[in-house]
């Protein structure tokens, strides 16, 4: 994973980092928004995935679900995704696509508080196979989720509501984990 430069948090909002139990909800919360997307996207999707780890069952995770949703031609999407998704309470956070090229990210919120990311890309593109990788992988290592866990909490606990200083100390262990999974 590449290390990057967050957008500024006063545009899109943040606060304390917050690394909670794994739910065993989340898999439903998942389904549940999975099929809102797909109807509002319809063909438009090739596939909606739950990726992230809220993915991974065991695994401690900020309460944010994210969804990868595979499209056919990322240019297309760009010009029709905005309307429908935004149907749904999504925004779109096109100032992210400078770090993160190839794909369109999307989040969603309730009452104030970020409940879900939606992660457009073309199959087969790094960031994908990056997410992927890495939540299959995790599936697989419960000694690895401990790690992971471990990690992230301290990370929380130490970071406080610096996101890109969060997300720059998960780097080294989620770079070791997409080797392992290649």
């Amino acid at each position: 994973m590449v290390a990057c430069e967050m957008v500024p948090r006063e545009r899109y909002g943040s606060g304390p980092i917050t690394v909670v139990d794994y739910n065993p909800a989340w898999p439903a919360l998942f389904a549940q928004e999975q099929h809102a997307v797909a109807g509002a996207l319809g063909s438009m999707v090739i596939a909606i995935e739950h990726v992230g780890s809220t993915a991974v069952p065991g695994l401690a995770a900020k309460p944010i679900i994210d969804l990868l949703a595979t499209v056919a031609d990322l240019e297309q999407a760009r010009s029709t995704m905005v309307i429908p998704l935004a149907e749904l309470g999504y925004v779109h956070l096109a100032d992210y696509e400078a770090w993160l090229p190839d794909q369109m990210l999307f989040r969603k919120s309730t009452q104030g508080t970020w409940t879900h990311h939606l992660h457009v890309m073309e199959p087969g593109s790094p960031r994908w196979v990056e997410l992927v990788l890495i939540r299959d992988y995790l599936r697989g290592h419960s000694d690895a989720v401990a790690a992971y866990t471990e990690l992230k909490r301290s990370l929380a606990s130490s970071h406080g509501d610096d996101i890109a200083g969060y997300r720059e100390g998960k780097a080294p262990f989620l770079r070791a984990i997409l080797v392992r999974a290649r």
